[in-house]
């Protein structure tokens, strides 16, 4: 059976955008879960809807599943004692549940070709942590639960700036030691 030069291309044409989803799938994509986070060197076991009791210890995250709407969670520590029954809403496709209620800092970095990093910042309002201003208006998170962010706490922010046009900013949310430590690093004004 001879092929005709446009059903070649068609053919050629059909495995490119198959193998370009391929790649954009595995490697590109960003992954939508969810999060329990313990900073703390404390263990405690929990519950999410009533599902089977999970555990977490000292330092570690776990990617949970969690249903949009309303979803309830019970919090023991490490003999089993209740520390809570609370319920939180999930309105976006990644989370962040702090069983600890420990501090967050939810952070804002700004993308675009001839951008004036300085200036933008320089203009925000500092926010204060343990007595010293950190410009950038970083915003402060201790509740159970959060989705008003774009990078979870184990997720980068984008190393490349893309081919845009204008200004954009992407939140990344950070435990409170690992944002003293990125504020450190990055913000280096002159």
């Amino acid at each position: 059976m001879k092929i005709s030069p446009s059903t070649k291309g068609l053919i050629i044409s059909l495995i490119t955008v198959l193998f370009a989803f391929g790649i954009y799938n595995f490697f590109l994509a960003k992954k939508n879960y969810y999060l329990v986070d313990n900073p703390t060197d404390k263990t405690f076991y929990f519950k999410i809807n009533n599902d089977i009791e999970k555990i977490i210890s000292a330092g570690q995250k776990v990617k949970v599943d969690l249903k949009k709407g309303k979803n309830d969670i019970k919090v023991f520590d490490g003999q089993k004692k209740m520390l809570y029954d609370s319920g939180f809403v999930v309105n976006k496709n990644r989370g962040l549940l702090n069983i600890a209620h420990q501090d967050y800092y939810i952070n804002e970095q700004f993308y675009g070709y001839g951008l004036n990093k300085d200036s933008l910042i320089a203009v925000r309002k500092q926010t204060d942590i343990d007595g010293k201003l950190y410009l950038n208006a970083p915003v402060h998170f201790s509740k159970l639960y959060s989705d008003d962010f774009y990078y979870n706490i184990d997720e980068d922010y984008d190393g490349v700036v893309k081919n845009i046009q204008k200004v954009e900013s992407r939140t990344k949310i950070f435990r409170k030691q690992d944002f003293l430590n990125y504020y450190k690093e990055y913000y280096q004004f002159k």
